[in-house]
């Protein structure tokens, strides 16, 4: 989960205008990425070049995406980097505490050298996301824990962690059903404890259903979403045993207390 309660907001999905024609942006490109930037050094650049690639075979991998379209020239994500935390909130827009965001319509992501876990957190973070959401389509409905546990479950310090404060919730009682999980939106009126249990609920869910549950099920999961299935009729599909969301989360339930 994140840090702050500031920088989790910063990851809400949110559709904003291209950059200005007026900013100057250099441009490299690579493969699978476009990373436009100002002032930023060279070497930092090529860093985010080789990690960005990095992580997108990684994340194809981890989801068991790996034989699905390769992104074509035309096709590429955009990685902007702004200067500094105040260039980047000047020409991002964003908020204030806002280290980062990912906009998956745009197939984009804004962030500056300096956002806490650069290349640690907020690049695979962001890049989940995006490659996610171009498998499954960005108009298909799926619960925020769905979208943000596939974005925590390439952060592997957040993916590991995450069953431990869960379980921790459950043994205190503050455990979320998945019923109840499906309905959250991230608000401003929630404490950082309610927020960060969100995220490690999502994370570990997403864990359970891919390395437990198999990858080739989450894939063809996804599958079923990208042409049309609903959530639930994609769950009830893909894992023969789920007919309804409490099968699952009984299942998972019943993985965590064996560990």
């Amino acid at each position: 989960m994140r840090k702050t309660f500031f920088i989790v907001l910063a990851f809400v999905l949110l559709v904003i205008p291209i950059a200005s024609a007026k900013e100057r942006w250099r441009e490299q490109r690579s493969r699978h990425f476009y990373i436009f930037y100002k002032n930023a050094p060279g070497d930092f650049v090529n860093s985010v070049e080789q990690a960005a690639e990095k992580y997108y075979d990684e994340i194809t991998d981890n989801l068991g995406f790996s034989g699905y379209r390769r992104w074509s020239f035309e096709e590429r994500a955009k990685i902007y980097i702004y200067d500094d935390h105040e260039d980047y909130l000047n020409g991002a827009k964003q908020a204030a505490w806002s280290h980062g965001a990912a906009y998956f319509h745009q197939k984009m992501i804004r962030t500056f050298p300096a956002a806490h876990g650069f290349f640690d957190s907020v690049l695979p973070h962001e890049l989940g996301h995006i490659i996610f959401r171009d498998f499954i389509g960005p108009a298909v409905t799926v619960p925020l824990w769905m979208d943000e546990g596939v974005a925590m479950y390439q952060e592997q310090a957040k993916r590991w962690g995450a069953h431990k404060i869960v379980k921790e919730a459950i043994r205190q009682g503050n455990f979320i059903p998945l019923k109840q999980l499906s309905g959250i939106r991230l608000r401003g009126n929630m404490t950082q404890a309610e927020v960060d249990l969100f995220y490690a609920e999502a994370a570990s869910v997403i864990n359970f259903m891919i390395k437990e549950m198999g990858e080739h099920r989450f894939r063809d999961f996804c599958r079923k979403l990208r042409v049309g299935q609903n959530f639930y009729q994609a769950l009830r599909n893909a894992y023969a045993r789920f007919d309804e969301l409490q099968d699952l989360e009984d299942a998972w339930l019943n993985f965590l207390e064996r560990q």
